[in-house]
């Protein structure tokens, strides 16, 4: 078969992007959508996801990690995949979409970067070593004097395939505090089982650990390996409201490759 598609990036972390709307491209199996996201032997990329139609939305997320399963919501996915949307004509400056864990509200800001409105975050797991949470997706946030001193996918690794992560697997993220209010984030994703440049869950997520016991209104700058977020949220205890994630997300290229299924 024929595939057109879109490859996109938010802040390093890369995506193919299909226009799904006619349902040609649920035929693709877990083993077609690895493959296409193999970065020597398909396009190459950390993620897939399919734009469908829905009555009640603008369009629908269908995430895919690279190893070709399913998976729970990309924040930095969601950004591109609104900025598909606006490439589409489906929508202008503003999107409700609905993804796996809910609906979503998304704006093209006026110097071209995406806000992605997160799930409310109402309980954060603190241990001594670390805290976890769900933004979207499980996240093990670790603190460290300098992320650049860990060898994030030996490490990673380590904690997601640990006794306690093995089975649903979890996101890791090693965070240093850079400047006030600025932190410096790198993620090991589960799914696509190695460092990826940036994780938009991951970063909120890491946002919230380091708010956490900070009373009112946040807004954490996080550098990445790909670029920069904005993470901005209400914080009450361990209480997150009103979280938006922003930052770019860029078309890089557009291509049709014939697949054999």
């Amino acid at each position: 078969m024929t595939i057109s598609f879109e490859k996109y990036h938010g802040a390093g972390n890369d995506f193919i992007l299909l226009d799904n709307r006619t349902e040609q491209y649920n035929q693709l199996t877990s083993a077609n959508i690895a493959d296409l996201c193999h970065r020597r032997f398909g396009i190459g990329a950390d993620g897939l996801m399919m734009l469908n139609s829905h009555p009640n939305y603008d369009f629908a997320m269908r995430y895919f990690n690279s190893d070709g399963k399913e998976s729970t919501l990309c924040g930095n996915g969601g950004r591109c995949i609104t900025a598909f949307a606006k490439r589409l004509k489906l929508i202008q400056e503003d999107a409700n979409f609905i993804a796996i864990d809910g609906p979503h509200r998304a704006a093209v800001l006026a110097n071209g970067d995406i806000r992605l409105a997160m799930n409310d975050v109402h309980e954060v797991e603190t241990h001594e070593t670390y805290m976890a949470l769900n933004t979207g997706s499980p996240h093990y946030v670790c603190f460290t004097d300098d992320a650049n001193d860990i060898d994030v996918p030996a490490e990673g690794r380590l904690i997601r395939n640990s006794p306690k992560y093995r089975d649903e697997g979890i996101n890791v993220n090693f965070v240093s505090e850079i400047n006030n209010n600025e932190l410096y984030v790198r993620t090991y994703e589960r799914g696509v089982e190695d460092e990826t440049w940036s994780c938009g869950t991951g970063v909120t997520a890491a946002a919230m650990a380091f708010a956490i016991n900070r009373q009112g209104p946040q807004s954490i700058r996080v550098q990445t390996k790909g670029g920069i977020l904005n993470v901005s949220f209400e914080a009450n205890a361990q209480q997150f409201t009103n979280v938006f994630l922003s930052g770019p997300a860029q078309w890089v290229f557009s291509g049709q490759i014939e697949w054999t299924l």
